[in-house]
């Protein structure tokens, strides 16, 4: 017979036990309870009286798991990596650095790779998480692989710094027992490609480790980051055969991590599409916001065409009083997946009626992270948490087959996977999704049930990268609008060029396209066209588990180092293609503001390019203002690539100019900028160098000393992607 949870008087038992406990048995006792009796009622009445919120009022909306979760992490772990590859006994540690998730996504994949193929123990690291002087300390019984991506102008990765600085400044390093191989991700239209892994690989060298195999490198200029890496890992795979002996077995899938439905949890309790930062560095903290539900004051498009559109849109960041930017920062967008592609994804995993059941997403590796919010739902995870329109890659496609639920699918998907060139065909002419390659290669067998039920989702949450932001310069001056910065998205769509009727569609900028036009259909009540991908019939509703009204979407701001010089006498030169003159607007529109209150400011040349004057000159109206404003302290100089029989692009311009340029950069000291694609980017900076030679007469040597110098003492600034 069971214990009785409640007594007869309906109390239960447990408090019965502690009221009986409590009673007064003394003099001292009952005055005691007077005591605290007083406290109480003075407590109650200074609330009253002084009108003082009560201080643990934030209990009532605490979330249990939270709690729960913030008591496990309190246990300290440890941030010596020979100490924690003994204590999980790991006999690999891959190293990450990364940006925008890439590295971390191939570290990953790799360590459930070597696992699965050759047994190994093994973890991927973020370099942020152990002190970087315990990498010497690694003993010779086991190894290190680093992959570690280049971005900007040669510049680690945030979480990766400790190393860089470490290799940088370091004298004394004995790295005789490290044994490693090295692979990095960079794109060859920056000046610095490859520039991380390069240096990293040359000092771990000179301190005395010992290098397994050729550093690889991937290019994503050439959109072949992925197939780089295969092949680098082949070789690897060829080292740990020959050279180290490993006996290679038969893959079968193990998950490090469980999805478990879980229908006693609340909605309350439950994370409904708010973000969280990937990682929590100390540098990324720093240099990042947190992450806020932001309204949209106000947005417009500047340009549409056929194929394209240009958002200007504002926010508002008034309700957040620990929000604060600058001049030149950059405003993270956290997108939401497009609803056909979230639908799609549910259908085919037989999963639609169970889109809303709780479920837990538990690490069974200590090794492993959990980096998805949890407890959630499959419809968040689908929508919010996970890339499911990021490209599907030849290795997923190998790794998928072996839950295949026939023979038939089986061989679609191992032909595709097996074949570079069946694979490259195949992009041609499919937009490449998860939920469309499984519905592919489910129609591949017209006698197979229409869903795939034997995919885990372990293995989706172990295989797609989480969602990332995406980066926006802003396009508003903190002096003029500092509670309402503005971004410049330029929203494209790509046809396939075996099959013109599919198209590839941005994520973020069909996103913001869609808020922007239901933003501006509910504020003037006019229908917007649908040209977007999304379908957002509640906006309000559809970016967070709060229903926060009116049209939000969640972002962070990042401080950046394209700044103002901190004298408004400093020359400015500005170069910028398309929505590089995001930025530029900002640095114009400051330091009108300057001079319209009587400050002296230094001249501005903008340098500005884009297709044709009648479709994509944005801000057009804007920049003639400032020029007669300004009096002769701007002057505006326009390339058109389609305009007339010959292109014209911005670095034609800037050559034109040389002898103005570099009057300015070494007589009156300027600074130089350049925001827009990489390749623009470094055609730029040839012209400028090639300019500063000539005028000059300098050697090449020479030159590339003064490059160096300007860009070491801030003088030179560069914005770019691609």
């Amino acid at each position: 017979m069971s214990t009785p949870l409640f007594s007869s008087n309906g109390l239960p038992e447990s408090l019965l036990e502690l009221t009986q406990l409590a009673k007064p048995s003394s003099y001292a006792d009952i005055a005691a309870l007077g005591l605290v009796a007083l406290g109480s009622v003075g407590y109650l009445l200074r609330g009253i009286a002084w009108d003082k919120p009560d201080p643990y009022n934030y209990m009532f909306y605490e979330r249990p798991q939270e709690k729960d979760s913030a008591g496990r992490n309190a246990q300290k772990e440890t941030r010596n990596i020979a100490q924690k590859l003994d204590e999980s006994e790991k006999s690999l540690v891959i190293f990450w650095g990364s940006q925008s998730g890439t590295a971390e996504a191939i570290a990953n994949r790799l360590a459930r790779e070597c696992h699965l193929r050759f047994g190994l123990n093994c973890m991927a690291a973020d370099l942020s998480d152990y002190d970087t002087e315990t990498i010497a300390l690694i003993p010779q019984t086991k190894f290190a692989i680093f992959i570690m991506s280049t971005f900007g102008e040669g510049d680690p990765s945030d979480n990766s710094a400790g190393l860089w600085e470490w290799v940088l400044k370091s004298t004394d390093i004995k790295l005789q027992n490290l044994r490693y191989m090295a692979f990095g991700l960079g794109n060859s239209n920056y000046k610095y490609y490859n520039r991380v892994i390069d240096v990293v690989a040359e000092a771990l060298d000179k301190f005395g480790a010992q290098k397994l195999m050729p550093v690889g490198r991937a290019d994503d200029a050439t959109g072949t980051t992925e197939e780089d890496f295969m092949g680098w890992r082949d070789e690897l795979f060829t080292v740990f055969r020959k050279d180290l002996h490993f006996k290679e077995h038969e893959i079968a899938y193990e998950p490090t991590l469980s999805v478990e439905e879980d229908e006693s949890l609340d909605i309350i309790d439950l994370h409904h599409g708010e973000p969280m930062h990937p990682r929590e560095n100390a540098k990324s903290a720093a240099s990042c916001s947190p992450i806020k539900a932001l309204n949209i004051v106000s947005s417009r498009e500047l340009f549409t065409s056929s194929s394209r559109n240009c958002i200007h849109m504002e926010l508002d960041i008034n309700d957040h009083s620990e929000l604060h930017y600058k001049t030149g920062d950059h405003l993270a967008v956290w997108p939401t997946n497009p609803d056909d592609e979230v639908e799609r994804l549910l259908r085919v995993l037989g999963l639609s009626e169970r889109r809303d059941i709780p479920v837990s997403v538990k690490s069974l590796d200590e090794t492993v992270k959990v980096k998805v919010p949890t407890p959630t739902t499959l419809s968040a995870l689908f929508r919010y948490y996970l890339e499911i329109c990021a490209p599907i890659s030849r290795d997923t496609m190998a790794s998928l087959a072996q839950f295949a639920p026939n023979p038939a699918t089986k061989t679609y998907l191992t032909t595709l996977a097996t074949s570079k060139d069946a694979y490259a065909d195949f992009l041609t002419r499919n937009y490449l999704t998860i939920g469309r390659l499984l519905e592919a290669a489910l129609a591949s067998d017209t006698s197979s049930p229409p869903t795939w039920p034997t995919l885990p989702l372990s293995w989706l949450l172990e295989t797609l990268p989480h969602t990332q932001p995406r980066y926006y310069s802003i396009s508003s001056s903190s002096a003029i609008s500092p509670r309402t910065p503005a971004i410049t998205a330029l929203v494209t769509s790509t046809p396939l060029p075996s099959n013109p009727s599919q198209s590839i569609n941005g994520v973020t900028s069909n996103y913001l396209l869609a808020l922007s036009q239901s933003h501006r259909s509910s504020s003037s009540s006019i229908t917007q066209p649908a040209s977007s991908i999304y379908t957002l019939t509640n906006p309000s509703l559809a970016l967070s588990g709060d229903s926060p009204s009116g049209h939000k979407l969640h972002a962070h701001i990042r401080k950046s180092k394209f700044k103002l010089p901190l004298s408004a006498l400093t020359p400015l030169i500005m170069v910028a293609a398309g929505t590089g003159l995001a930025p530029f607007r900002a640095f114009i529109s400051e330091r009108a503001r300057l001079a319209a209150v009587g400050k002296e400011v230094g001249p501005m040349v903008l340098f500005f390019g884009c297709r044709d004057p009648a479709e994509d000159y944005i801000y057009q109206e804007g920049l003639e203002g400032y020029v007669k404003q300004l009096e002769g302290k701007l002057r505006v100089v326009t390339a058109f690539s389609r305009v007339g029989g010959k292109k014209v692009y911005v670095q034609d311009r800037v050559r034109e100019e040389g002898d103005e340029v570099v009057r300015l950069l070494t007589e009156e000291a300027g600074n130089f900028y350049v925001c827009g694609r990489a390749s623009m980017a470094r055609e730029v900076g040839k012209v400028v160098q090639g300019a500063v030679g000539r005028g000059k007469g300098w050697e090449e040597e020479e030159v590339k000393q003064w490059s160096e110098g300007v860009k070491r003492r801030g003088k030179w600034g560069e914005d770019v992607w691609g």
